[in-house]
C-alpha cells in the first residue's frame, strides 16, 4: 500500500484534500452538520450543484456517492456519500459501500487525495467506534488492491472522535493476517 491514511482533529471544510467527503442524505439536501457546514462554508454553488444531481439522475441511494464541485471550499471537489441511518438494518454494509463509493469516485476523477469526516455518526445515530472500524479497515483493504489515491484523511471535528479513530487505526495496524 502506497497512500498514506492519516487522522486529524479539525474542520473538514478547511481540508486541503483535492476532495472532501460530505456525510449526506438521499435528496443531497444541505441543511446541518457535516453537510451544513461544507455548503455555508462552500457557498450557494454545492448545493444546485446538487439539486441538478438529483434531478437528473433522482436521489443517491444509501451506500451510494455523488461529486459536486466544492464551491469556495480549499477543495476542489465534494463527495457526497450517503450512510446508513441506525436501526435501518445491514448498516455496516450500507456504511461499507458508502465509503467505497466514494473512494471510487475519487479514482473515476483522478484524485490524489480525499477527506473523510465519521460518516452517519451525527443524526444517524451510528456508533461512532463502529463507524471507525468499518470505514478505516475499508479503506485499508480498498488501498491494497488499488494505487492510484495518495492520501486519505480521516478528519474529526472532536477530539473523542480524534482518539476513537487514532486507537482503532493502532488496533487494526496491529492486528495479525
Amino acid at each position: 500500500m502506497n497512500a498514506k491514511i492519516e487522522i486529524v482533529r479539525g474542520d473538514i471544510t478547511e481540508m486541503t484534500n483535492e476532495a472532501i467527503v460530505n456525510a449526506a442524505n438521499e435528496s443531497l439536501r444541505h441543511g446541518g452538520g457535516v453537510a451544513g457546514a461544507i455548503s455555508r462554508k462552500g457557498g450557494r454553488a454545492i448545493q444546485m450543484e446538487s439539486n441538478e444531481w438529483v434531478r437528473t439522475h433522482g436521489k443517491v441511494q444509501t451506500g451510494s456517492a455523488a461529486i459536486t464541485s466544492a464551491g469556495n471550499l480549499p477543495s476542489k471537489y465534494v463527495i457526497h456519500a450517503v450512510g446508513p441511518v441506525m436501526g435501518s438494518g445491514d448498516e455496516d454494509t450500507k456504511l461499507r459501500s458508502a465509503t467505497i463509493s466514494a473512494l471510487n469516485i475519487a479514482l473515476d476523477h483522478q484524485i490524489k487525495s480525499i477527506a473523510f469526516p465519521a460518516i452517519s455518526t451525527g443524526i444517524y445515530g451510528y456508533p461512532i467506534d463502529r463507524c471507525a472500524r468499518i470505514m478505516l479497515s475499508t479503506v485499508k483493504d480498498y488501498l491494497l488492491e488499488h494505487d492510484k489515491l495518495d492520501r486519505v484523511t480521516f478528519c474529526l471535528f472532536d477530539q473523542t472522535g480524534f482518539d476513537i479513530f487514532t486507537q482503532i487505526w493502532q488496533d487494526i495496524q496491529t492486528q495479525k493476517k
